[in-house]
C-alpha cells in the first residue's frame, strides 16, 4: 500500500509539473506573440479609439472604396474566437476566411505569407489567449460592383501572391537577415514603400527584386524609396523608427500610426536588424547633388528680408522660427526642409497637407513628449499656400516643381475637420 500510495503521489506531482510547465510554455508564447503582433501592426488597422483592442471598425480608404477592418479578438459571434489554428493561418497569410470568402488586401496578407510556423503558432495563442474579446460588430464593407464580388480575389491571389516562405539572403550577415524577415513579412513595409502595378498589386514582394522599397504613392502623398537611405546613418534609422524623429526629419502622414503602435516597441537589436538590411539594399542614389551655393544665397536673402517674393516672406512670418532661415531646422525637434523627401517629392500633395493641417510626433517610450506644428489652414488662403510651397522645393537646395493653388484646393478638400 505506501509503494502504491509513493507511486500515486509521485504521478500526481509530476503532472503537477508538466502543467506548470505548460502554463509556462503557454505564458511565454503569449508574449512572444504579442511582440510579433507589434512588429505585424495589427494594432494599428484593428483598434479605433476609445473601443477595444483589436474590436475592428477602423474605416480604410483605398481606391475601391471603404473597407472596415474586422473584430480579431477571440469573441466567438463577432471575432475569430471559433478559428482552428489553420484557418487563422489561412486567413493570415492566404486572405482567405474559413467560410472561404476571400480578404482584400488592405490586409497586407501578399506580405504576411512570408511568417515563419513558428511565429503564427505565437500569434495564434495570443490572439486566442492573450486577447480580450469584444462583442463588437464592425460596419460590413460594402464596395460596389464589380470589387464586391470577392469571389474574384481568387484570381488576384493566383496572379499577384506568393507562397514562397522567407528567403534568406545568400552571403548576407544574421543580422541583415533577420532585419530581412521583419520587414518583408510581419512588417509588411512593401505595401507602402513598393510601387503598385496596374491590378494595384505591389510590383516587387523581396529583395529580390530592384522595385522591391522603391517608393510609391499613397492617398496622394508620395511615399519614399527605402533603399539603401542615402542621406541617413543606420542609428539615425534606429532613432526615426524608435521615436518618430531623428536629426534630420520628423514623422507624417500614415507612418505616425506606424510608430506609434509598432516600431516603437520593437526591441533595440530588432531595429539595428531593420536597419541594416535597408542600408544593406543600396541602389538608392543621393536625392540631388548639394548645391551650397544655392543654399548658401536663400540663406543670406533671408536673413537680410530685403527683395523677399510672397513665399519667401510667407515663409519667414510662419516657418523661420522653427525651421530657420538655413532651412535646417533643429536637430530631433524641427525637421530639415532642405533635401527633405516630403519637400521633393513629385506630388507635393504630402507637403500641402502638413502645411494646411499640421502635424503631431506620436508620443513613445524613448521620446514621451509630443511635438507639434499648427496647421496653417484658416491662415492661409491657396494661394498663399501655392507660393509658400513653392518657395519651399526651390529654396535652398531643392529643386522641385512649383506648386498651384488648385493642388492646394483639392488638398483642402480632403482635411475633414483637420
Amino acid at each position: 500500500m505506501k509503494l502504491k500510495s509513493l507511486l500515486i503521489a509521485n504521478a500526481v506531482l509530476l503532472g503537477s509539473f508538466a502543467l506548470q510547465a505548460h502554463a509556462e510554455d503557454e505564458a511565454q508564447l503569449i508574449k512572444q506573440g504579442e511582440y510579433l503582433s507589434r512588429l505585424g501592426d495589427c494594432m494599428a488597422c484593428h483598434t479605433v479609439s476609445g473601443q477595444g483592442d483589436y474590436a475592428g471598425g477602423l474605416a480604410i480608404e483605398s481606391n475601391l472604396g471603404t473597407i472596415y477592418s474586422t473584430n480579431i479578438t477571440p469573441d466567438k459571434e463577432h471575432g475569430i474566437g471559433n478559428y482552428s489554428e489553420q484557418q487563422f493561418s489561412d486567413a493570415v497569410r492566404k486572405g482567405v476566411l474559413p467560410n472561404g470568402s476571400r480578404l482584400y488586401p488592405a490586409m497586407p496578407y501578399p506580405d504576411y505569407a512570408k511568417i515563419s510556423d513558428a511565429d503564427m503558432h505565437a500569434l495564434y495563442v495570443y490572439f486566442m489567449k492573450g486577447v480580450k474579446p469584444s462583442s463588437e460588430q464592425p460596419p460590413e464593407t460594402d464596395l460596389s460592383f464589380p470589387f464586391s464580388q470577392r469571389w474574384g480575389m481568387r484570381f488576384w491571389n493566383w496572379a499577384f501572391t506568393s507562397d514562397k516562405p522567407f528567403q534568406p539572403i545568400g552571403g548576407a550577415s544574421e543580422e541583415v537577415n533577420r532585419g530581412a524577415y521583419i520587414v518583408e513579412s510581419l512588417g509588411h513595409c512593401g505595401s507602402c514603400h513598393t510601387p503598385r502595378g496596374l491590378g494595384m498589386n505591389e510590383k516587387a514582394l523581396d529583395s529580390g527584386d530592384d522595385q522591391f522599397l522603391a517608393g510609391g504613392s499613397l492617398n496622394s502623398w508620395d511615399v519614399p524609396s527605402l533603399r539603401g537611405l542615402p542621406r541617413w546613418s543606420e542609428q539615425e534609422i534606429v532613432d526615426y523608427l524608435q521615436t518618430g524623429r531623428n536629426d534630420k526629419a520628423a514623422v507624417g502622414g500614415e507612418m505616425k500610426s506606424v510608430i506609434e503602435h509598432s516600431s516603437s516597441h520593437m526591441t533595440d537589436a530588432d531595429l539595428k536588424a531593420i536597419a541594416s538590411y535597408l542600408k544593406f539594399l543600396g541602389g538608392n542614389p543621393a536625392l540631388q547633388a548639394y548645391d551650397v551655393k544655392k543654399q548658401q544665397a536663400t540663406e543670406a536673402k533671408l536673413t537680410a528680408a530685403k527683395g523677399l517674393s510672397e513665399g519667401e516672406r510667407l515663409y519667414i512670418d510662419n516657418c523661420g522660427a522653427c525651421h530657420f532661415v538655413t532651412g535646417k531646422g533643429a536637430p530631433g525637434i524641427f525637421p530639415e526642409l532642405d533635401q527633405a523627401t516630403i519637400v521633393n517629392a513629385k506630388d507635393p500633395g504630402g507637403l500641402i497637407h502638413t502645411i494646411l493641417a499640421g502635424a503631431q510626433q506620436p508620443s513613445t517610450e524613448k521620446a514621451p513628449s509630443t511635438l507639434a506644428m499648427p496647421g496653417f489652414a484658416k491662415r492661409l488662403d491657396d494661394d498663399q499656400v501655392a507660393k509658400l510651397a513653392t518657395f519651399i522645393r526651390q529654396g535652398w537646395s531643392n529643386n522641385a516643381p512649383a506648386v498651384k493653388k488648385d493642388q492646394v484646393a483639392e488638398v483642402r478638400k480632403t482635411l475633414k475637420g483637420e
